[in-house]
């Protein structure tokens, strides 16, 4: 009785104002439409590719009669690596220095946030002449694994300084005073008690981070190449999963196994995304 008298009770609220009831049907049909669009795309991807996940699919080798997935999905998880290993650090320390131990007001630390800001803007394909221009040609590193990375690494960093900076931010002062109180200094006030309280909102940049790098495929043409193959060193050319998707998709004749390809790629975003998720929940607890 009492949720009936409460969902008459908004009824009521509504009629009153019109207004709130207007921007309520509002944000429910945006709700639906985002809802409806995610399950088109994934039941679209699914349908299309489901049925041309072969054995031959994931054959050790690339070649034009199985078309592969195995070189392209190892690379993509070098790449990930590589590119984290690079960005991590240097987002995250530059995050607890503006938070930490720049001063309000400063003058440096507002050119910084405006920095990062314009580069989160910038489109990929830039990111990708200038890791051909600068990696490749001048440091004469070739299209590589690891010019790709620097490049990526680039990219995702003003995303992983953002969101540990909100992260820290959102650390309650209370823990900082009770750990001064208790005679911790500032380095390991940051490292003890800080970070560890942030870490779920560190790992949800990371976890978008991780996003862009698999999804990414200008920057990488120019950088990494598309070599269809594991390649021995970090200084060798290689494709990840977008770029072998788009490949596949560009030529023409192999739009079947591009869809494969793309459930493939879904599959591993959503399991790292639900890993990352697990991994976030333990660290709170613990």
């Amino acid at each position: 009785m009492s949720n009936k008298m409460t969902i008459k009770d908004k009824f009521n609220t509504y009629l009153k104002h019109p207004g709130s009831f207007v921007v309520f049907l509002l944000v429910m049909l945006a709700a639906v439409i985002t809802f409806a669009v995610l399950i088109f795309l994934i039941v679209y991807i699914l349908v299309n590719g489901l049925p041309h996940i072969t054995p031959s699919l994931f054959s050790l080798e690339y070649s034009s009669e199985n078309a592969s997935v195995v070189p392209a999905l190892i690379n993509t998880v070098i790449m990930t690596l590589l590119s984290l290993i690079i960005a991590i650090p240097f987002g995250i320390f530059s995050a607890i220095f503006l938070v930490e131990y720049a001063g309000k007001g400063n003058k440096f630390v507002e050119v910084i946030r405006l920095t990062t800001e314009t580069l989160s803007g910038i489109p990929s394909i830039v990111y990708g002449l200038f890791g051909m221009l600068f990696f490749v040609n001048t440091l004469g590193w070739g299209f590589s694994l690891l010019a790709g990375a620097f490049t990526l690494s680039i990219m995702i960093l003003p995303l992983i300084m953002r969101t540990t900076e909100e992260a820290l931010k959102a650390v309650p002062d209370s823990y900082r005073e009770g750990s001064f109180g208790l005679g911790a200094g500032k380095l390991r006030t940051v490292f003890r008690i800080v970070l560890p309280s942030a870490i779920p909102g560190i790992l949800a940049g990371i976890i978008l981070a991780i996003g862009r790098i698999v999804g990414e495929t200008a920057a990488l043409i120019y950088t990494a190449g598309t070599v269809a193959q594991v390649p021995t060193s970090v200084f060798g050319s290689g494709r990840t999963l977008a770029v072998h998707m788009y490949n596949l998709s560009s030529e023409g004749l192999y739009m079947d196994q591009a869809y494969a390809t793309a459930v493939i790629l879904l599959v591993l975003v959503v399991g790292i995304n639900a890993l990352s998720s697990v991994i976030a929940r333990k660290l709170t607890k613990a």
